[in-house]
């Protein structure tokens, strides 16, 4: 291993995230100690909150994701306006838990990720690019911060996501079970644990759009901002024509490693749906879009999961995030998964609150980055070799 050696000790870690649904920020308050394994710490989730965007800063981040042009000063004020929401997220929920953060992991906000090489100037290149300024987190909290987790990754040749799978396979790897972790947020994503898996046996990817489009549908069609329990998809019925032409997206028969945002499947492709889907019932509309979700996830768990499962053991399919609400969703992924042989769980059930899911991950990659480990998931990213993520801002 690269750098400097250092002691590895038990730190209470603030995890940010704030996904590509774009709608607030997740903060979770987690205790975490060494273990024999580097990979595997010992991991406990002290609390959790939820903070939603004020409507102002949420349409600004959702210009900056779109292809809209936006001015560079823009953008900078976004990056520090954000650093701002981010700290008093941690202040608030340090205060209402009592607590005070060791370590803060802060993801910050997506708004543009190329996990592709493109030509640009002359020259092929992937990028990405995080907002949310660390150095107003650690004036205001008085310790380290560690930040744009996934540049690392990309440069060793990875698509510099998902990065959950760290997680994933310190919390729910089993020695008797197949478990496939699911994190519904905007992109849906999976993490594959074959039973007794080692960290070279995972592999994860994006399957594609989740609540994305369907938030930005429920607000075009019906001026809300989401279909939290699904009964609004649930009033219609799939247009199978339109469903179909959808599946023709050529990300959905890509093999991973692979991942997607807006770049694919933003504003355009719901304009494209939406352009398929003339003079049909808006509710029907919610329901295909819903349908797509789970359908792209069964194609998915059939063509690149199960191939990598051991035979013979039992199969879980354990789901996390803001869709995990949406019960039309949901009941669609039981029907479609059940005869796979997988049985369709919540990461609730396993303790662990499904909407807290990814800020526990970037405060276990934060952990695993301020003691000079590395945080990535080679096989799932597809990188060369494992990297320590991110950067940190020091008090």
């Amino acid at each position: 291993m690269d750098g400097p050696q250092i002691k590895i000790k038990p730190l209470i870690v603030a995890g940010i995230m704030s996904g590509t649904s774009a709608d607030g920020i997740d903060v979770a308050f987690v205790r975490i100690a060494p273990a024999k394994d580097p990979a595997t710490p010992r991991i406990k989730l002290l609390g959790h909150r939820a903070f939603p965007y004020p409507k102002i800063v949420r349409t600004a981040v959702l210009a900056a994701m779109s292809s809209a042009p936006t001015i560079t000063a823009e953008l900078s004020r976004l990056h520090w306006r954000l650093g701002q929401l981010y700290a008093d997220a941690v202040q608030k929920t340090a205060a209402q838990l009592d607590l005070q953060p060791d370590l803060i992991g802060l993801h910050g906000q997506t708004i543009y990720h190329q996990a592709t090489v493109a030509p640009y100037l002359g020259k092929p290149i992937r990028a990405t690019w995080q907002l949310g300024e660390p150095a107003v987190l650690r004036e205001r909290l008085g310790v380290p911060i560690v930040s744009d987790f996934r540049p690392a990754d990309l440069a060793a040749g990875g698509q510099g996501a998902p990065l959950v799978p760290m997680l994933d396979f310190a919390l729910f790897r089993s020695s008797t079970r197949n478990r496939l972790l699911l994190n519904l947020g905007g992109i849906a994503n999976l993490t594959v644990l074959p039973a007794a898996a080692t960290l070279d046996d995972v592999i994860a990817f994006d399957t594609g759009p989740a609540n994305m489009v369907l938030d930005d549908l429920m607000y075009r069609l019906f001026g809300r901002h989401l279909d939290r329990s699904g009964g609004t998809a649930a009033k219609g019925v799939v247009l199978s024509k339109v469903l179909a032409e959808l599946l023709r997206h050529p990300y959905f028969a890509a093999p991973p490693p692979k991942s997607c945002g807006r770049e694919q499947f933003g504003v355009a492709f719901t304009e494209h749906l939406q352009s398929l889907c003339v003079h049909a019932n808006p509710y029907d509309v919610l329901a295909t879009a819903t349908e797509l979700t789970a359908i792209t996830l069964r194609d998915a768990c059939s063509r690149f999961c199960l191939p990598c499962l051991v035979p013979g053991r039992p199969t879980e399919l354990i789901a996390a995030g803001g869709g995990t609400r949406n019960r039309s969703l949901m009941g669609r992924l039981v029907a479609l998964l059940t005869p796979l042989g997988m049985r369709v769980r919540t990461a609730d059930e396993l303790g662990l609150p499904s909407q807290a899911k990814e800020a526990v991950a970037f405060a276990l990659l934060a952990w695993l980055t301020f003691h000079n480990l590395p945080g990535n998931v080679p096989s799932a990213t597809g990188a060369s070799h494992s990297v320590t993520l991110g950067k940190v801002t020091y008090p």
